[in-house]
Parts: structure tokens; sequence; C-alpha cells
């Protein structure tokens, strides 16, 4: 009789069992696709705000975290940047490649153990290839591993006002702990642009050759959406199609940052869509729009300029009124980012630019080759010759730009 009755309760469990696991089995399954489908499933974020002063223009999950992926990239080259400019790092300086550099995943430029690679050719491999050995390259120069690294670039982001974000590598590689959101993202992108504008230029960099192989830029922006010069791409599977870009037009630049594209392309486009629809309201909130219009000179009190020290001779102008339609070109130079960076170095050096002035990159095609004229316009006719004779004086070559964008004359350095 105990026997029957044992008999019958396993009989009992084996029947619960075998209802229970098809269920434990369905909600398993369920679980393990929910797991497999949700790094794919990115947050959504996006803003746009002005460059110069900050002003938020379009906004939307801006402070919700998200993977930065190779966004992370903008932080490891600021770092690199300002090492430069305090000379802890020289542009030709060779660094040697780790065994830990070496193995990073793609994408990569393929570096071997022991094998070194110059500085300038870093920042060009991660500025355009986004090269995570040579990121990994990067962060032990500067902090010895990348664990410390990432602690730099986390409290320096700190320092910069990016309170949400958190670095774990100088990649952007997976990691679950490391989390930007799209406003410090942007605080990144105009600190690289207005805290360090010799460096800024590398972002500008569509190709470079390193061992005879040439890479070209994932930033399809650069070449399909005019006044673009920048920033940075970036894409694992947990955080999608991310995207901070800069662009500059009459004078107003916009940083935008785009934040779980589905694609690369509908990434670009929607970018491309955020920015056209926030030029007009930069423009109208600009402080070069707000400014003061000039009075009038009072009747009587012209000033007549003399154009001393000019090779080919023009005549005195009558200044009548205050146009800030006149600019000087400080030179053509053969890439669109050499034209940038000495444009804003004259700038820089100038004494007593006008608000409304702007920096302005203009092409010029000649024969096969194409040319990138430097000029720095919206500035009346006196603060243009001023301006053109002080570069002069410090033995730099200028061209008064007339209103109709001609050269009026050659300013020869002495």
């Amino acid at each position: 009789m105990a026997l029957a009755f044992a008999t019958l309760k396993r009989f009992e469990f084996s029947l619960r069992r075998a209802r229970i696991l098809p269920a434990i089995a369905v909600i398993w399954t369920l679980l393990l696709v929910a797991l497999a489908a949700s790094p794919a499933q990115a947050g959504y974020a996006a803003i746009v705000v002005d460059a110069n002063s900050g002003r938020v223009l379009h906004s939307r999950n801006a402070d919700t975290p998200n993977f930065p992926a190779s966004l992370t990239k903008m932080m490891t080259l600021f770092m690199a940047f300002e090492a430069l400019d305090k000379g802890t790092l020289a542009i030709h300086q060779p660094l040697v490649v780790s065994k830990r550099a070496a193995g990073q995943p793609a994408s990569k430029l393929g570096l071997k153990v022991g094998e070194t690679i110059t500085v300038d050719e870093a920042i060009r491999a991660m500025s355009v290839k986004s090269a995570n050995d040579v990121a990994t390259v990067i962060a032990e120069a500067i902090g010895g591993t990348e664990v410390k690294f990432a602690q730099m670039m986390t409290a320096r982001a700190r320092e910069l006002g990016m309170t949400r974000t958190s670095f774990r590598n100088a990649s952007g590689l997976p990691n679950k702990r490391q989390k930007s959101t799209a406003r410090d993202m942007s605080i990144l992108g105009r600190a690289l642009i207005n805290d360090l504008p010799d460096y800024y230029g590398y972002f500008s960099v569509k190709s470079f050759k390193y061992k005879g192989k040439t890479y070209r830029s994932h930033n399809s922006l650069l070449k399909n959406y005019a006044g673009t010069d920048g920033i940075k791409t970036g894409y694992i599977r947990a955080s999608g199609f991310n995207l901070v870009t800069s662009t500059e037009r009459d004078g107003i630049r916009l940083v935008g940052v785009v934040f779980g594209g589905k694609t690369a392309a509908r990434r670009d486009r929607h970018m491309q869509s955020l920015l056209n629809r926030n030029w007009e309201r930069a423009r109208a909130a600009s402080t070069y729009a707000a400014r003061p219009i000039p009075k009038p000179p009072v009747p009587g009190s012209e000033t007549i300029i003399a154009a001393a020290n000019i090779d080919t001779p023009i005549p005195p102008t009558i200044v009548r009124r205050t146009r800030a339609d006149w600019g000087i070109q400080i030179g053509a130079f053969a890439g669109y980012t050499d034209a940038h960076i000495a444009a804003g170095n004259v700038a820089q050096r100038l004494s007593d630019v006008p608000v409304t002035a702007s920096l302005k990159i203009q092409p010029v095609s000649q024969s096969a080759d194409t040319l990138f004229r430097a000029r720095l316009m919206g500035m009346d006719e006196i603060s243009a010759r001023a301006s053109c004779q002080q570069l002069i004086r410090n033995g730099q070559v200028c061209a008064l730009v007339t209103p109709q964008g001609d050269e009026l004359a050659s300013l020869p350095s002495r």
C-alpha cells in the first residue's frame, strides 16, 4: 500500500512538472528575445544649440542618458588637444602600441604590438577612421592606463559642465556604465570649437593616408550639407547611429546632436532637417542681428580716408555711411582646414574687430585644383582698411574686399 501511494505521488509530480516546464520554456524564450532585442532599440534624443551663445534652439530627450559610442572619441581628442597645448604631447611624437591597444576590436587601423604611430597620425585616425586601437594608444600615452584615462576624461567632462556623462574607455566600445546625453555632447562640441580652435580643423579632414591606405570620413554631412566642418559620428548596437555636427553660415554656427538613429542615412537626414528648421530662429536671436543700428554721421563730419601704402593706388574715399559689408582677404590655401585655421588665427590677433565680422572660406576652382580663400567679412570700410594695415605691420599679406566681393587692392608685406 505504501509503495502504491509513493508511486502515485511521483506520477502526480511528473504531471505537474510536465505542465510547468512548457510554461517556463515559453517565458524564458520571451525573456531571451527581449534581451536580444533591447540593445538595438536605442533611445532617441536630439538638441540644437547656437555655438556662440549656447542658446538651445531645439531639444528632445536632451538629458536622457544614452550610450555615446564613438562620440566618446571627441573627449579623447579634447584631452589630446589640451595635452598638445600644455606641451605634455608633441604633434610628431611617436607613441608605442601596447598589447591592449593592438587587441581592440574594429573599427581599427590594425596596429601591431610594439610599432609606433605619431600623435598627428593618431588624431587623424580617430577623427576620420574612428580607430579604436588608436584611441587606446592615446589614452595610455596621457593617462598611463586606459582605466586611469577614462577617470581623467570623466573629471574633465564634469569641469566642462557635462554633469550626466561618465566614461569607462577612450573609444566608445560597449560598456553599460559609459553614458552621456545629447546636451552634454553639445557642451563638448562647443568646447572643442571655442576653447581649442587651433585643433578643431582636424574634424574637417575628410580623408587621410596611413601606410599607403586611404581612409575616408564617416561624416557625410562634410560634403553633403553646406557649411558643415565637423564633428563626429558614432555607432554601437546599443546606441543606434549617433552624430554631433557643427555648421556655420553667415556668421551663425549651430551645433546639433542626434542619438539613436535607425540607420546612418536616416540619422543624417534628420540632422539636416533639424538644422534647416533652426537657422532662422538662430539668426533672429543672434547678437549680430540684435545690435543697435549705428547713428548716421553728423553732416559735415565725414572722414576722408587716405589710401596710403597700397601697390595699386586707390582714390581717397569719402565715407558717408558705415556699411558692414567690406572685408579683408588674408590668403588662398590648398585645403579648407588650412584656410579656416589661418583665418581664425588672424581674427584672434586683430584688434578692434567689429562684432559684425565673421569668417568666410570660399572655394575657387583653378583647372583641376580647388583653392580656398580665407576672408574676414562683415566689416565697415574703415575697419577693413585698419585691419589690413595692422596685418602689414606684422609682416602679412592682406587684400581689401569690396561689398561686391572683389579684391580692391593688394597690400604687400613689409
